[in-house]
Formats: C-alpha cells, structure tokens, sequence
C-alpha cells in the first residue's frame, strides 16, 4: 500500500469530534498566549514549550534517561509555575471572568480599552474643571489637522490625556487627536464654525469642536473649563452633560456602528 493510500485510510478514521476537539485546544492555547503576552510568564512559557519539544523527541528516539529526566521536570515544574507565576495566572482568569475576552475580536477589545482610557480621563479634567478638546477620527481623514499640531503616535492612556490638558503645558492649547486606537496629535487647531445661531454660553473650545465636526465625520470630546460640563459634538450637533457611564455608552454605540460599517464595505469590495 502506498503512502498516498495510508494517509487516506487515516483521514477516513478521523470524526467531526476530532476536528472540534483540536479546534477547541488550537483556541484555547492561542487566547492563553494572548493573554500572557509582555508577562514575565511569556519567556517561561517559550521554554516550556521548547521543553515539551525536546521530550517529544527524547520519546521518539527511545532514550529513556532523558524521558525520565524530563518527565520529573514537568512534574516539578507545574508546581513551579503556579507558585511563582500566581499574579499572572491570576490576572489572566480575572480577565476571562469579566467577560469577552476568549470571544471578542481583539480590535474591539483594544478599542473599549481605549474608551475606558478616555472616560477616565474626561472625568478626571471634569471634576477638576479643566478644559479639554479631544477629536477621533473616523472614516475621513484629519492630515491637515494632525500637521497643524505635534506628533505623538502614543499609546491611549488617562495619565497621559490629563497631563496633555493641565493648563501652562507645552501642549495643553488645542485639539488632541485620536487615530487608530492612537494618541496621534496634540496641540492641533482646529476650524471654527460660522454657524452663529449657537448659544453664546458656548466658548471657543465648543465652537472649535463644531467647526471640525462639521467639516468631517469625526467625534468630538468637549470638557468645559467653566464647569466642568462633558458634551460630545457629531455632525454639528453637540449634546451636553454626560457622565461616565453615558459618555462610555455613547462613544462604544459609535465604535460598534463603525465597525458594522467597515466590516459591511468589506464585504462589499470582496464580492
């Protein structure tokens, strides 16, 4: 019999089960690397695995003291990692008990950090009353806008927000601008609008956050350094007095509807 009609005879013995089985363990390896990822977990587990490698060989080519050897290591080991690597561990089930993260795209995920990120730190410049203007760019671009202010290319972060808006930086005086899950820009100008129907309570910061809105599709962030007050501008309509959980209802509402919208174009462009 030839080894064509072997492996044939072996993908005959092969059931539904089977597949899914693999699946599953392919899955679940893949999601617990994820999770593990920039820990110091991560380095212990690349020589395990490369550990595991080696056993697997030691088996196949019958040398029985090292199968021996490696099979006390396995066994030490094991106890080994759950004492030292506890708060990882820890930390990676916590985050599987709080919801999505085995069964939720990766990018939406990033995203609804991100947006934590931003709450936090809206709240944080509202209570304090410390104005800020925060732009996040959508499906049209903002090159103009990003070229008008300083380059950052940072990573989202509250910390980082807050120290951008505290009154007297160096890039506290304008927009910043959010791309691609990105702080992009800082100290960006952004147009005013003409529209002269506005309420005069209405500053420079909320008409700045008008004009952009109505020049582009862009979602405007809006903290008022008069009181505090958390608007959100789209379209040239802004809404006012948002809270925290609000304000995360909203921006996630939009992230969701963008992403039902990227995702519907791309299935256009592949049909």
């Amino acid at each position: 019999m030839s080894y064509i009609d072997n492996f044939v005879a072996y993908l005959s013995l092969i059931r539904i089960t089977d597949i899914i089985d693999i699946t599953l363990i392919a899955f679940i390896a893949y999601k617990l690397l994820k999770l593990l990822k920039n820990t110091r977990a991560e380095q212990v587990m690349k020589g395990f695995i490369f550990v595991l490698i080696f056993a697997s060989i030691a088996d196949i080519f019958k040398l029985n003291t090292v199968s021996w050897l490696m099979n006390q290591f396995f066994t030490v080991s094991l106890v080994f990692i759950i004492v030292v690597f506890q708060p990882e561990l820890r930390s990676a089930l916590e985050r599987i008990g709080r919801g999505r993260s085995f069964f939720v795209s990766d990018s939406y995920n990033k995203n609804e950090r991100s947006i934590d990120e931003i709450v936090s730190a809206m709240s944080s410049l509202s209570r304090q009353k410390i104005g800020a203007l925060l732009v996040i760019e959508r499906e049209v671009g903002l090159n103009d806008i990003i070229e008008s202010g300083t380059n950052l290319s940072a990573e989202i972060s509250s910390e980082l927000l807050i120290n951008i808006f505290i009154p007297n930086t160096p890039l506290h005086d304008g927009a910043v601008i959010i791309r691609d899950d990105l702080i992009e820009a800082a100290a960006c100008y952004l147009p005013l609008t003409t529209n002269n129907t506005l309420s005069k309570e209405l500053g420079t910061r909320h008409r700045a956050a008008i004009g952009i809105s109505e020049k582009s599709d862009c979602l405007v962030v809006v903290v008022s350094e008069e009181t505090g007050t958390i608007s959100i501008v789209s379209n040239g309509v802004i809404n006012r007095y948002f809270d925290d959980e609000s304000l995360k209802d909203r921006l996630m509402k939009e992230l969701r509807d963008d992403e039902n919208k990227l995702n519907f174009k791309r299935r256009i462009e592949n049909e």
